[in-house]
């Protein structure tokens, strides 16, 4: 497994991370099983483990302190995040001092650790100003619950802010941005990789499978299941009817191809394709099961030509999301009418 360094941080990680989001209760799959999943990674060569407190309201985090335990928690760099609601309460969420400070706390006692070695703000909060978060973020380092900090699917435009901010009234800075990015969602090209590159932000990224579109299992419209699974609760991502997933569905039709011919599975092409961009440091994996691990793993060290990067370039251009109902964050004046008209 090849490392790279973290956003300046001085920490090494595995361009693999494992993603805990599918553990804890989100999927059928058992805790017992799940720690398994966790030390077959580490066993592999992967350092880098990526949870959050969302995730199965919690349930991730202790899973994962789970399998930390016994003097493993040292062989890893543990990331979690907060934001995402974790109560009916409005204040039980959010990047306020007040929420992040509480959700800091609760996902080290879950975790079965007295610090976290990368603590990310899990979205970006419009009622709270960047320096009362940036202020909170910077005491968690000070404090050393946190090594180092960073955020999830924060537009350009804000971590610039953010890096602004920082410089000027003296916080911690940012060192990671942890965005969306795979063969179907290619918009982070434009803005947020290159100012990850201009500030030497770390980039972990997520979803490089899209959701199970560049799974393999999906050819055609007939292999989409609306009824069940994230077919039935989120149909925006994965309708076929919908242009947006009609552009997908072609576009995973011609990437199967281009996957056969270069000798491999669409997987495998997929995860090498985020790896070889030179902003990204790691790419979250997210497995189910101890094969889905597996099959990911032997793809670890494939590298894409020059030929078949530029035949994914005239299947889905440099920049492009094919569906822009497939991200989790929209500015509030595109949703709330009343934000931009008098």
């Amino acid at each position: 497994m090849r490392r790279r360094i973290l956003g300046g941080t001085g920490i090494s990680v595995s361009d693999h991370a494992l993603g805990a989001m599918m553990f804890g209760g989100l999927s059928d799959t058992d805790d017992d099983e799940a720690v398994r999943i966790i030390h077959r990674a580490m066993d592999a060569g992967i350092n880098f483990i990526d949870t959050a407190d969302v995730y199965s309201t919690g349930g991730s985090e202790r899973v994962v302190g789970k399998a930390l335990k016994g003097g493993r928690r040292d062989e890893v760099v543990l990331a979690t995040k907060g934001h995402l609601p974790m109560g009916p309460d409005a204040n039980q969420g959010g990047n306020s001092r007040r929420w992040l400070t509480r959700a800091l706390e609760d996902s080290l006692r879950r975790l079965g650790t007295d610090h976290v070695d990368l603590y990310q703000v899990h979205r970006p909060d419009p009622d709270t100003d960047i320096d009362e978060t940036l202020s909170a973020l910077s005491d968690f380092v000070r404090s050393g619950k946190a090594r180092a900090v960073g955020t999830s699917t924060f537009p350009a435009e804000q971590l610039v802010e953010a890096q602004w901010a920082s410089e000027r009234r003296g916080h911690v800075r940012l060192r990671t941005e942890q965005p969306h990015y795979s063969l179907l969602a290619r918009g982070v090209e434009r803005a947020v990789l290159p100012t990850a590159q201009k500030y030497g932000l770390g980039v972990l990224t997520w979803g490089p499978l899209s959701a199970g579109w560049l799974s393999g299992r999906i050819r055609s419209a007939a292999d989409i299941d609306l009824g069940q699974g994230r077919g039935s609760v989120e149909r925006h991502k994965f309708d076929p009817a919908l242009p947006g997933n009609a552009r997908k569905l072609e576009a995973v039709g011609l990437l199967a191809k281009l996957a056969e011919e270069a000798g491999l599975p669409l997987p495998h092409l997929a995860t090498a394709f985020v790896r070889a961009h030179p902003a990204i440091t790691s790419v979250i994996l997210g497995p189910r099961t101890m094969d889905h691990l597996d099959s990911l793993l032997t793809g670890a060290e494939v590298t894409l030509s020059a030929d078949v990067l530029d035949r994914i370039d005239e299947i889905v251009p440099p920049g492009t999301d094919l569906n822009a109902d497939d991200f989790y964050f929209t500015p509030p004046p595109l949703t709330d009418a009343s934000l931009r008209r008098r």
